[in-house]
């Protein structure tokens, strides 16, 4: 394990929940801060935001994106490289690359009604 990621054993349940969630989005699709908290029934996009700054290292990061579509800001290279790779759409907008969020953006396998707090 690296000085950065924490044991299993050392994060807190919700920082799991978030990042069992941040797993299970496929490739090629995301879910912004706001659709996992709900997603997960708890919390809110800066608490999700949180524990993917802290944790979110070990998991898909790229795919729990800003709600503009915007890649976040400091890793706009390593994002598209992973979205380039996984087929993600995008859109070319006078700031450069971002998110097509209307085709890109995942509900859930449930159609966003909430992630099992098993």
């Amino acid at each position: 394990m690296s000085e950065q990621t924490p044991a299993p054993a050392a994060l807190p349940d919700y920082a799991e929940r978030v990042l069992e969630a941040a797993e299970r989005i496929p490739p090629g699709r995301v879910m912004t801060y706001g659709d996992v908290a709900e997603w997960l029934e708890e919390g809110g996009p800066r608490q999700v935001g949180r524990v993917m700054a802290l944790y979110g290292g070990a998991v898909p990061w790229w795919r729990v994106v800003r709600a503009d579509g915007v890649p976040l800001p400091g890793s706009e290279r390593r994002a598209l490289e992973h979205y380039r790779a996984e087929g993600t759409p995008l859109r070319e907008s006078t700031a450069g690359p971002r998110l097509d969020m209307r085709r890109a953006r995942w509900d859930g396998p449930d159609g966003g009604r909430g992630l099992s707090h098993t």
